[in-house]
């Protein structure tokens, strides 16, 4: 791993999905999303998704501790996509979420972007994302690059100031 930066105690390192931890914690995301959404809805990106050149994946530790992780991917020069945030479960509902989206919309930020999307569920288990993105500013939008109108998925965007 690479490029380690430190935010409230929380180490982000750009991550080359190798460790175990990861392989493991990332697995575990794409079963939840199996669990809560139907196949054609599923929009979570494998590992090697993740690995593409386009997408800037971070995990987040904390005292040696996989604590979280998230990924950006870039859609154009100027807006890009937020894929795989996830917490620990022990750890949800402690402001990780937020920390860990806060990280990513600054590093957006300093690479120019100027809009920030993502896909997330319709269904309950998703009602604490779709709350912190509001939270941020984040307001609902039409499907954006691939993704087609799904009663299963909803669609955020942020405008964010270029080199915040």
């Amino acid at each position: 791993m690479e490029n380690l930066n430190r935010l409230d105690g929380m180490e982000f390192k750009i991550d080359d999905l190798t460790d175990p931890r990861i392989v493991k914690f990332l697995k575990d995301h794409t079963n939840d999303m199996k669990l809560v959404s139907p196949p054609e809805s599923n929009h979570a990106l494998d590992l090697e998704g993740l690995r593409m050149p386009d997408v800037t994946f971070w995990s987040v530790w904390e005292n040696d501790n996989l604590i979280g992780c998230g990924a950006l991917k870039e859609l154009n020069r100027s807006h890009a996509e937020i894929k795989s945030m996830r917490v620990s479960y022990n750890l949800r509902g402690r402001g990780v979420a937020s920390k860990i989206l806060s990280y990513i919309l600054r590093d957006a930020a300093s690479k120019g972007y100027q809009t920030i999307s993502l896909e997330t569920g319709s269904m309950s288990f998703f009602r604490p994302a779709r709350k912190l993105y509001e939270k941020f500013g984040f307001q609902y939008c039409s499907p954006f690059g691939s993704y087609k109108e799904d009663k299963n998925s909803v669609f955020m965007s942020l405008k964010i100031a270029k080199n915040a």
